[in-house]
């Protein structure tokens, strides 16, 4: 799915409506702790602003309730940040106007944008409408630009009104691709679409219930799945080995074999950890073992074991795509980080061989970069659960409203 991006379009005394994804985490205080999606966005930003093009930029923020303004979920933290990351690209500062997106106030200070200037609307989910993916309120939001930009991948696969309704109620006014989105687009669907082999997934997390459409899709399109987290165990059940007080979705147990059968039946290695290093605690400082095969009863597996770290980076060491959703362990727990961050370095060594590594949001991101390997990888997603959907084999509604190449 290919489609036509901001580079395509002549912007030049134009408004511009960019969906961003600025939904970045916050402190008590109210401050930014990690800009990296607002980072990424400011490229296209940048694009229209440098060819004389004036931005309207919108996103929504943590989790309100559609009934108005909220103090605690303004997008005012994310006005100062992006401000800082434009500076020599603007004339004069970054605009707010108005405590809802589609106010009186917000619609006036649209309208009198002038090139190099951007307006950032105030968070989309102050009002009902974004979330129910509402034509009126899309329709408000329409009149504000010239063009249409998704520059937001991470919700990409919802239908919230800015990303779906938006797009639909501006046509035939041009609707586009962000310089990221293309990216993550390019990523994430060429590597199942056209993957160099051996391709390598390796799949983790907590539940199989949130990965198994994923393992699904999977099987058949790759050549081995290296299966890591708390779900392994209950994969592991399914062949009837034991693993004590670990995480287990029982009532996952017959999926999980079905999907051992369907890897089976379709010529995909699925490889389940060896050996584990076990707590009686997920707890820093709990006292651990590393315990091969079965796990006793007293015992929980919380990180894949030394061996299986070696078997899995060897591995990755040889493939040539690979994608990487979910930690191997309770990385966030030490030191149950060292099977996932030591898995994260055999694919920045990979990486550096040539191998296409893509890694998917949320955990996963958290994780390369807590590594401190962020930039080691051919693409770390800003989308979580939009990653996932896309291993899933779904389609998103809104990209179809985007003009093709």
């Amino acid at each position: 799915m290919t489609k036509k991006t901001i580079r395509d379009l002549d912007v030049t005394g134009k408004r511009v409506f960019i969906r961003a994804d600025f939904n970045v985490p916050m402190d008590d205080d109210g401050r930014i702790t990690d800009d990296r999606r607002v980072r990424l966005t400011v490229p296209t930003i940048v694009s229209v602003l440098d060819r004389g093009g004036a931005v309207v930029v919108a996103s929504h923020l943590g989790r309100p309730d559609g009934t108005g303004f909220q103090a605690s979920e303004s997008a005012r933290p994310v006005r100062d940040v992006l401000e800082r990351l434009l500076a020599g690209h603007l004339d004069g500062p970054v605009q707010m106007a108005g405590d809802v997106p589609t106010s009186a106030e917000s619609a006036a200070a649209a309208a009198a944008l002038k090139p190099r200037q951007v307006l950032l609307l105030e968070n989309l989910r102050f009002e009902k409408g974004e979330k129910k993916g509402d034509p009126a309120f899309a329709a408000k939001l329409a009149g504000y630009a010239d063009a249409y930009v998704n520059d937001a991948f991470g919700c990409s696969h919802r239908t919230d009104a800015s990303m779906d309704a938006l797009p639909r109620a501006m046509a035939p006014k041009p609707c586009v691709a962000g310089l990221l989105l293309e990216r993550e687009l390019t990523y994430l669907q060429g590597v199942l679409e056209q993957p160099k082999r051996p391709f390598v997934a390796i799949i983790g997390g907590a539940k199989v219930s949130d990965k198994i459409a994923a393992l699904t899709n999977l099987c058949g399109r790759v050549d081995t799945i290296l299966v890591g987290g708390a779900m392994a165990y209950t994969f592991l059940l399914a062949q009837g080995i034991g693993v004590g007080r670990s995480l287990v979705q029982q009532d996952m147990v017959d999926q999980a074999r079905t999907i051992l059968g369907l890897a089976k039946e379709r010529g995909t290695a699925l490889l389940l950890p060896t050996d584990h290093v076990c707590g009686a605690e997920l707890k820093t400082g709990t006292a651990t073992s590393v315990v091969v095969g079965a796990i006793p009863d007293g015992l929980m597996g919380l990180d894949i074991g030394p061996a299986t770290l070696a078997a899995y980076s060897a591995s990755v060491a040889s493939a040539r795509t690979i994608v990487w959703n979910g930690p191997m362990g309770a990385f966030e727990t030490e030191p149950f980080n060292v099977g996932t961050f030591g898995l994260a370095r055999a694919v920045a060594e990979a990486t550096k061989r040539g191998c296409t590594t893509v890694a998917g949001g949320g955990d996963t991101a958290s994780a390369v970069e807590e590594a401190g390997l962020a930039d080691a990888l051919t693409h770390i997603s800003t989308g979580g659960g939009a990653s996932l959907e896309m291993l899933e084999g779904k389609s998103f509604a809104c990209l179809t409203a985007l003009q093709d190449a």
